[in-house]
């Protein structure tokens, strides 16, 4: 069975082609700057690549492009769309409507459409890439929505409430959400997997580390708690999010500098975070070079990341009443040695040990374990993937139909 998985944002579609026997990735890619110009690339299992601009009016357009790499020319990797027996796509945003994978229906469409307030960045995209694909595979194809927030669906009410008046919560719905669900269940379960344990006798604190970045309790295979909110604002510093602030320091801004509410969330989403802090880039790889050049302000960027990360494992593991096993992952989870190294040498009150030679080497895609024998905390560093995990979902609703 092959299975397409979608991701659309508001202006890219990201694909990825599953053979679901083998599990193996058969082609990638990714449409950009769709209704402003357009640019297309991506590559093969066998290693064949592409790249190249075309103009993108739409999502339909960008899926009728998709259709004819994988079916035409040099990067072809099957004969037929028929070929292909579902398409799962991830949302961003579910809410409390959805806390489990579903088979698109209208219905379905209406729920998503009804919680684009809580994501105006990201659902209304998904819509779009839903209609679109139903333009260009036709209504006969089975799709299948799989919800970024669905994992942390079994945060009990303490976790999930703020404590703000609860009319709040009644009216809008505002409670905290979470997000990179997909990724989070899946190293958790990998976790699992390469320690040799069931995940129901298990706490773990799954650490995933990019430009976005969540960190979520584990306890028994269900999320118990995770750093984001609402929205993917809160938690910690990120690349150009702030993470949690005291709320005071947005009003006495807003009124200091008389931010609208537009103003205030660009600021807070895509100026703030370590770009905020640094002045310099919101990627930590050109932060990390500035911080070896001697540059004082990337240095304290990337040292409030460090300690901020270790401050919400450590809330978590007090959540849980212990922790077994620490996963990083995520770009910058999976790449960034120096993070990891910080992160753990300040673990030592739960007994954790940094295997400094194994941390090193663990990049680029390679998975194991970075703790020593002797440490009373294992620690992992597992790739994520969040295309797999929709794609088995979709394999298993369609499957069942």
């Amino acid at each position: 069975m092959k299975i397409l998985v979608i991701n659309c944002g508001s202006s890219s579609l990201k694909y990825q082609l599953f053979d679901m026997d083998n599990e193996k990735m058969i082609a990638k890619g990714n449409c950009e700057r769709i209704g402003v110009d357009g640019k297309i690339g991506g590559s093969t299992a066998d290693g064949r690549k592409f790249e190249y601009e075309v103009p993108f009016e739409n999502h339909t357009k960008a899926f009728l492009e998709v259709k004819k790499v994988l079916t035409e020319g040099d990067a072809k990797v099957i004969d037929d769309l028929s070929e292909i027996a579902a398409v799962g796509h991830r949302i961003v945003q579910g809410g409390a409507l959805f806390n489990e994978s579903v088979l698109v229906t209208e219905e379905v469409i209406k729920g998503i459409e009804s919680l684009c307030d809580l994501a105006p960045l990201h659902n209304p995209a998904h819509i779009q890439g839903i209609r679109a694909c139903v333009d260009v595979f036709g209504k006969e194809l089975p799709q299948v929505v799989v919800f970024d927030n669905a994992f942390h669906s079994t945060m009990p009410p303490e976790a999930y409430m703020f404590p703000i008046p609860y009319e709040y919560y009644e009216k809008y719905q505002v409670r905290r959400y979470g997000f990179h669900g997909t990724s989070h269940r899946f190293v958790s379960a990998r976790c699992a997997e390469v320690m040799g344990k069931d995940i129901k006798d298990l706490k773990i604190v799954t650490c995933h580390l990019g430009n976005g970045s969540s960190i979520t309790a584990v306890k028994g295979g269900k999320c118990v708690d995770t750093s984001m909110g609402l929205t993917p604002l809160d938690g910690f510093i990120m690349g150009t999010r702030c993470g949690a602030v005291d709320p005071s320091v947005i009003t006495f801004l807003q009124e200091k500098e008389g931010w609208s509410p537009a103003q205030t969330s660009e600021i807070l989403n895509k100026k703030s975070g370590i770009l905020g802090v640094s002045g310099i880039s919101s990627d930590d790889r050109d932060v990390t070079a500035a911080e070896n050049e001697g540059n004082e302000r990337a240095h304290l960027a990337r040292s409030i990341m460090k300690y901020q990360v270790r401050k919400v494992i450590g809330s978590y593991v007090a959540a849980m009443d212990g922790v077994d096993a620490i996963v990083f992952t995520g770009g910058i989870g999976e790449n960034t040695t120096d993070l990891r190294a910080d992160v753990c040498k300040n673990l030592t009150y739960l007994g954790v040990e940094l295997d400094e030679a194994a941390n090193e080497v663990m990049r680029r895609g390679k998975e194991g374990e970075i703790s020593l024998p002797s440490s009373k905390v294992r620690v992992f560093v597992l790739p994520t993937n969040e295309e797999l995990v929709i794609a088995r979902d979709t394999k298993a609703i369609v499957e069942a139909l």
